[in-house]
Order: structure tokens, then C-alpha cells, then sequence
């Protein structure tokens, strides 16, 4: 069953981003739009600007679409990974900007719907690709891939326990076809004191995810190209659910105002050109929505 998708942090994000009349704004994840719809309802009532929104996923597109046309026309949808975002702007003659949002990671509608082969605790085929015109997929790492490989997108991107055992485990247990086999077989590969600590497919499986998908090169990419696209006053947010996500947006952000990292040791600092802070959910959000639980929104804000 697919629950409801509840746009994490929607308040403070719109809060954040301060939407100016005319102003043109960038949703870089639209997902089912639960962001989209709620900058797009703000340009319609305060002046004529101009939404763009990025995905990859036609699934996520085609569901969003109608929901903002039934709000206005002020809005183009573009499907798209967000790392080639000044090649799309640029052709649609888009210099500067007002607002850009990415809710990274994966989308709780991705994750609900069992074929797309997103979670472990759902029996399903080894998907995982959010662009599903991508011809790399979970299936081709677990079974086509090295174990030296494997090995590494486990450590570097899950932070697993016993990667080089969990990647020995997976080789040696080919072919490997859904889920629940996968996490049989991570299972016989740890001690069980390992096991009890937390569920090891957990982060396996984020791993995994994260190589198919190419998310954390995608975000470096992403990070170059955005802090000459702001007007004067304009906002960058920036929602993360993992650390290693959440620690590129911090250097990032704060290199923008410290390119050498000895200036950030002075005790003047009168000349900062970008203002920034960090948000976490309130313990309603917390309650209600089991998604926020690890999310943190860094937003930054170009003042000079």
C-alpha cells in the first residue's frame, strides 16, 4: 500500500525560500510535488513568477503535473537530473534566479511502490533507479560487479559494518534476484550481535541505491554550479537525510563565504556575502512523519 506523501520540513522551506513577487524559482526534486505546489500556490498569489521544476523519474512527473496545473500555468517541469542545470537554464535563457530547493535522497512514493525495487522490507525485483530510462540498475552491481567494487560503495556510501564480508557474501551467493534474498544473504554474512544492533539492509541497500543512481557525484555536481545563479537576497535549501549528503552541503556552504578555511579562525567578519542556517523537523513533524526523523535543511542566503 502507498502512503500519503508528506513533503518533509513544507513549512520552513517555503518560509525559508521568502517568495517574491515575480520571482522565478527552482524545485530541483519535484517528486509528487508536495513543495512544487505549495511555491507555485505563493508565486499565484503574489505576482506573475515562474516555477521550474527537475526530475528524473517520468512516474514522478507524470503524477505531478496535473496537481500544479490545476493551480497555474506559471510553471515548466523538466525532466532532468539536477547536475545538468545551467545546460537547461541556459536554454531556456534563465541567468539568475531567486530560490533553488533539492529534497535529496529518495522519495517516499519510490520507496512505497514495491516494483520499483527501492525497499528491503518489500519482496521485489533489484531496481532501484530513479531515472528509469537509466540502464544501470541494482541487479547489474549485486550480480554483474566486483566484489572489490561492491566492497566499496558499501563502505563509502552506506558506512556498512563488515563491508568486505557483506560484499564476499554477495559474489559468492549469484545470482541474486530479489530483495528478501539479498537480505538473507547479508544476514548470513554478519555476527548476530551485529544483527541485533541494527538491521544491516538498511544501509546496504541505501548504498546500493546510492551507486545505481550516481547521488553523491550528482550533488558535487550540482553544488559548483549554483552560487553564481542567485539574485542579491536569493535563497539556496537544501534538505538532506544522510550524513554524508548533509557534510557536502555544509563545506559547500561554508566555502561560499570562506575560500580559505584559515579566514574562518578571524574575528571580524564583517564582510560575509552569504547568511546561512540550519532548520530540523519540530516534534509534531517528528511524530507525523516517520521520513523526517533524519532530515536537516540547510538554507543560505547571498546578501552581498
Amino acid at each position: 500500500m502507498i502512503e500519503k506523501h508528506i513533503p518533509v520540513l513544507l513549512n520552513e522551506v517555503i518560509d525559508s525560500l521568502d517568495i517574491k513577487p515575480n520571482g522565478i524559482y527552482l524545485d530541483l526534486t519535484l517528486g509528487r510535488a508536495g513543495h512544487s505546489k505549495k511555491i507555485l500556490e505563493k508565486i499565484k498569489e503574489n505576482g506573475s513568477g515562474l516555477l521550474i521544476a527537475f526530475d528524473k523519474d517520468i512516474e514522478a512527473i507524470n503524477e505531478s503535473r496535473p496537481i500544479l496545473e490545476k493551480i497555474s500555468n506559471s510553471f515548466k517541469i523538466i525532466k532532468s537530473d539536477f547536475r545538468y542545470l545551467k545546460e537547461h537554464l541556459e536554454s531556456n535563457n534563465i541567468k539568475k534566479v531567486d530560490g533553488i530547493l533539492a529534497d535529496l535522497g529518495v522519495s517516499s512514493p519510490q520507496l512505497d511502490k514495491i516494483e520499483r525495487g527501492f525497499s528491503y522490507s518489500q519482496n521485489t525485483k533489484l531496481d532501484m533507479r530513479m531515472d528509469l530510462d537509466s540502464t544501470l540498475d541494482a541487479n547489474e552491481i549485486i550480480n554483474n560487479w566486483d566484489e572489490e567494487k561492491i566492497a566499496k560503495i558499501l563502505y563509502e556510501y552506506g558506512d556498512v559494518k563488515l563491508y568486505k564480508l557483506v560484499a564476499k557474501s554477495i559474489v559468492q551467493n549469484r545470482p541474486i534476484n530479489t530483495s528478501f534474498q539479498l537480505n538473507e544473504i547479508i544476514k548470513k554474512a554478519l555476527p548476530a550481535k551485529v544483527i541485533r544492533q541494527k538491521n544491516p539492509s538498511k544501509a546496504v541497500f541505501q548504498a546500493i541505491r546510492i551507486a545505481v543512481n550516481d547521488e553523491l557525484n550528482a550533488l558535487d555536481e550540482l553544488l559548483n554550479q549554483l552560487s553564481d545563479l542567485l539574485n542579491i537576497n536569493g535563497k539556496i535549501a537544501i534538505i538532506t537525510f544522510h550524513s554524508k549528503e548533509d557534510a557536502k552541503v555544509k563545506k559547500f556552504f561554508q566555502n561560499l563565504n570562506y575560500k580559505d578555511p584559515k579566514l574562518k579562525k578571524l574575528p571580524i567578519q564583517d564582510d560575509l556575502k552569504w547568511k546561512q542556517k540550519i532548520i530540523f523537523p519540530g516534534e509534531i513533524e517528528l511524530q507525523n512523519n516517520k521520513r523526517s526523523h533524519s532530515a536537516k535543511l540547510r538554507v543560505i542566503t547571498k546578501i552581498g
